[in-house]
């Protein structure tokens, strides 16, 4: 069956449908992942996003047990080419059929370096996945327009708290749609991890005592996240380690004043090169997100920039004053990679050990 990509500049793909036939109106997104293509799947910070894969051959390690959440979150998805024979020992299935099944509307087929040519250069556009061959476009446009991703912290984030056991430190991660690996990583160097859904009043936190608090990652505009913001200002009056990703970053520094502005085309990929500017090192890095801080709003007394991004020379992350808390825009927790700066969860836990 024939299916259509239509952006908001009147720009059409014509394709192969993939996965389920309903239509769908999404933000139209780009990943540069070679591999990963499971971990992208079943990310929630892609919550109202359409993904597409740079890289042109999708689909030939199949289905593993490598899912990030329980179910796929993107709106849509798009590829150069779909292998519709996957080749691997640990393949439980095609992409095609996990697709279908998930309900998640894709198109192959299609020329995705001219699409990522056009994100890139225009920016970021909302965009509708269709097999109706009678599409209209006068029609369409305007609903493209008025898209809006809207609140969908509360939609990814679980519904009741959690524990996974460990015998080590005691630590609350608060999710914002965060990805299994996070709590792994923790629960791997033997901490007590209990995960706390993002609604979770600061006072519940702090009674429980935890020796460390972890924000997580998750979709949409930071901005848009105002009563999670006023918790986290009461986090930060406590004097409990926090180690912040992606979207935590960002709410930790918008609870400390500071702003975030849209990317024109965002971070998304397993490239990325980050300096880390206590060292000088370069780290390549894992990253998903549309929106950035702006380092030079938040107050020099308050934290000092920690983390660069090398290629456009955004903030990365932060270091705070007088406070046990770092925050990094990137995943250290990787998933699928690359593992460079996994080591941020072993200075996470020199912090706690050192809090106490």
């Amino acid at each position: 069956m024939k299916a259509f990509l239509i952006l908001e500049d009147k720009t059409v793909f014509s394709g192969i449908s993939i996965g389920s036939k309903k239509d769908i109106i999404s933000e139209i997104v780009f990943n540069t992942s070679m591999t990963g293509y499971l971990e992208v799947l079943t990310d929630p910070s892609y919550a109202g996003q359409a993904v597409a894969m740079t890289y042109p051959l999708i689909g030939n390690y199949g289905i593993t047990p490598d899912m990030e959440s329980k179910k796929a979150w993107p709106d849509g998805f798009i590829v150069r080419e779909l292998s519709r024979i996957p080749s691997n020992f640990r393949s439980e299935g095609t992409i095609q059929d996990f697709l279908t099944t998930q309900d998640i509307p894709g198109i192959a087929g299609i020329d995705t370096r001219a699409l990522t040519k056009i994100l890139r250069e225009k920016g970021t556009m909302n965009g509708m996945i269709t097999t109706n061959e009678n599409y209209d476009l006068e029609e369409i446009i305007p609903k493209l327009k008025a898209y809006k991703i809207g609140d969908v912290v509360s939609k990814v984030t679980c519904k009741e708290k959690y524990v996974l056991p460990g015998d080590g430190p005691k630590v609350a991660l608060l999710d914002y749609g965060a990805k299994k690996n996070i709590a792994k990583s923790l629960n791997d160097r033997g901490c007590e991890v209990t995960v706390y859904p993002a609604s979770t009043k600061a006072a519940e936190i702090i009674e429980a005592n935890p020796e460390g608090i972890m924000l997580s990652n998750g979709p949409g505009d930071p901005e848009a996240n105002v009563q999670i913001i006023e918790e986290i200002k009461q986090l930060y009056q406590s004097d409990i380690p926090i180690f912040a990703i992606c979207l935590g970053h960002q709410l930790m520094a918008l609870a400390n004043g500071a702003k975030t502005y849209k990317l024109k085309y965002g971070h998304r990929g397993g490239n990325h090169p980050v300096k880390d500017l206590e060292n000088g090192r370069v780290y390549i890095s894992s990253q998903n997100h549309g929106y950035a801080v702006d380092g030079s709003t938040l107050g020099k007394e308050v934290a000092e920039e920690a983390f660069i991004n090398v290629n456009d020379k955004t903030n990365e992350g932060f270091a705070y004053k007088n406070k046990n808390i770092f925050t990094v825009q990137f995943h250290p927790e990787a998933a699928p990679g690359p593992l460079d700066s996994g080591y941020l969860f072993d200075r996470f836990m020199d912090m706690m050990k050192g809090a106490k």
